[in-house]
């Protein structure tokens, strides 16, 4: 577990929207301009790193805003959307990998196993 820098505000710990106000606080950090991940952490695809929701003026709904997700050495890169996160034409987080990127082994597993009972 490490402390980072807010992506969504860029550590500045104010709403860098100002929607509300111009001395709102980020709904991320709550101001405090760091946010707590588990490691070990890597830079969310779904919204490059940047914490903002890639088509909208959010919060990103895969990092939580954080810029980074928990990414496991273990784990396979999504063959749904080939690892970036969402399918070209589609806005929204890819439903195999959750906008991560990448899957568990463990799915990879599952996922096999159905296409070859489809299959058959």
């Amino acid at each position: 577990m490490s402390w980072i820098r807010c992506a969504f505000c860029k550590g500045t710990g104010k709403d860098p929207f100002d929607l509300l106000s111009e001395l709102a606080f980020c709904q991320v950090c709550s101001g405090t301009g760091k946010v707590y991940v588990k490691d070990p952490v890597t830079e969310c695809v779904f919204c490059k790193g940047t914490g903002v929701h890639p088509h909208m003026r959010i919060s990103c709904i895969v990092c939580e805003g954080k810029g980074s997700v928990t990414h496991k050495s273990s784990d396979d890169q999504c063959h749904e959307c080939d690892g970036i996160g969402h399918k070209v034409s589609d806005y929204l987080p890819c439903s195999s990998c959750g906008g991560k990127g990448f899957i568990r082994k463990v799915m990879v597993k599952k996922n096999l196993c159905k296409e070859i009972c489809q299959n058959d």
